[in-house]
C-alpha cells in the first residue's frame, strides 16, 4: 500500500499571476502540455497533473510568497522580484506577455510641457508609482532626492495634478502617449521569470519537476517564432533547394518510394517562410507544406 504521506510530500506548489498576466499564462501552459481551469471566483486553478497544486496570487505578490515557501515555483515579472527584494532562484526566462514579446519597461514620463528632461531633473519632486522600492533605488542610484509616492492606479493621469512625474510599466507607450506624457528614461525593464523556491530547488524531485517544467515552458516559448515546412524535392534539384535555406537551419533529408524524389523537412522562424516558400518552388520543390509547432526544445 501507498503511503498518504509520500503522496502528499511529492506535490508541487505552483503559483499562475492574477491579473494582467493570466490569460496569457494560461495559453502558455496550454502550448506546454498542461490543461489548467480556472473557476470563476476560485484561487485555486485545477491542473491536468495529479504532482502538481496551483493557486492564484497577483505577480506584485508572488516572489514574496516564492520567497517564504507558501509556494515553491512560480510565474512573475523581474520588476517583482526587485520590487520586493526577494531571495529567489530564478530558473528561466519566458519572455511573453498581455500585449507583446517585448521586454516591459518601467519608465519616468512627465507631462509633454514639463521642464523635466532628465533625471537630475527630478531633485526635490514627487513622484508617483506602484514600483517605489525599485524608484528610491533607481533615484539613489543617480544621487537624486525626490518624494516618492504609492499610487493606487490611474497613476497616468496624476501628473501633473497631483505629481510631477510619474514611473509607469508600459509595453508599447500608447497609453502615455494618449495621456499626453513623454518618456524621460527607462528606470528598468522586466520580462516574465519562472522563479523557485530555495528551500524547493535543494530539494532532488521538486527540482527534477521543476526542471521538467521550465524545459516545456520554454520550448512552447520557442515554437511562438517557428514553423515546420515540409515539401518533396527531385534528387537533382536537392542542392539547389538546399541553397535557399538559411545557413543555421539543416533539414532532414528522406529517401521516399521514388528514387528520383526525397523528402525534406526543416524548423525555420515564421518571418522568413514567406520569402523562402517562392524561392523554395522555382528551385524544384513540390508539394510544400507549412505546418505550427507547439514546442522546440534545444
Amino acid at each position: 500500500m501507498i503511503r498518504k504521506d509520500i503522496i502528499m510530500e511529492n506535490v508541487l506548489k505552483l503559483g499562475i499571476p492574477k491579473g494582467s498576466l493570466q490569460e496569457s499564462t494560461l495559453r502558455l501552459f496550454d502550448k506546454a502540455g498542461y490543461n489548467i481551469i480556472v473557476r470563476s471566483r476560485s484561487y485555486r486553478p485545477v491542473i491536468d497533473d495529479p504532482e502538481i497544486s496551483c493557486l492564484m496570487f497577483r505577480a506584485q505578490e508572488m516572489a514574496r510568497y516564492v520567497e517564504r515557501g507558501v509556494l515553491d515555483v512560480g510565474l512573475t515579472g523581474l520588476d517583482w522580484i526587485v520590487e520586493n527584494d526577494a531571495d529567489v532562484v530564478e530558473v528561466a526566462d519566458l519572455v511573453y506577455s498581455k500585449t507583446t514579446s517585448k521586454p516591459y519597461r518601467w519608465v519616468v514620463a512627465v507631462p509633454e510641457d514639463s521642464e523635466i528632461q532628465t533625471v537630475q531633473d527630478l531633485e526635490g519632486k514627487r513622484i508617483a508609482t506602484e514600483l517605489v522600492e525599485a524608484t528610491k533605488r533607481y533615484l539613489a542610484r543617480h544621487g537624486v532626492s525626490a518624494e516618492v509616492e504609492y499610487s493606487w492606479g490611474a497613476t497616468e493621469v496624476k501628473a501633473p495634478l497631483l505629481v510631477d512625474a510619474i514611473v509607469e510599466g508600459t509595453e508599447t507607450g500608447s497609453s502615455l502617449r494618449a495621456n499626453r506624457l513623454r518618456i524621460v528614461d527607462t528606470v528598468t525593464e522586466s520580462t516574465a521569470k519562472l522563479i523557485a523556491n530555495k528551500a524547493a530547488w535543494e530539494d532532488p524531485w521538486k527540482r527534477g519537476k521543476i526542471e521538467v517544467l521550465a524545459m516545456l515552458l520554454v520550448g512552447a516559448l520557442n515554437a511562438e517564432a517557428t514553423v515546420g515546412l515540409k515539401m518533396n524535392v527531385p534528387r537533382e534539384n536537392l542542392d539547389q533547394v538546399s541553397a535557399q535555406l538559411p545557413s543555421l537551419h539543416t533539414p532532414t533529408i528522406s529517401e521516399q518510394s521514388d528514387p528520383e524524389w526525397v523528402a525534406l523537412e526543416v524548423v525555420l522562424d515564421e518571418h522568413v517562410v514567406r520569402d523562402i516558400i517562392p524561392a523554395l518552388k522555382r528551385a524544384g520543390a513540390t508539394g510544400i507544406i507549412e505546418y505550427p509547432l507547439n514546442k522546440v526544445i534545444y
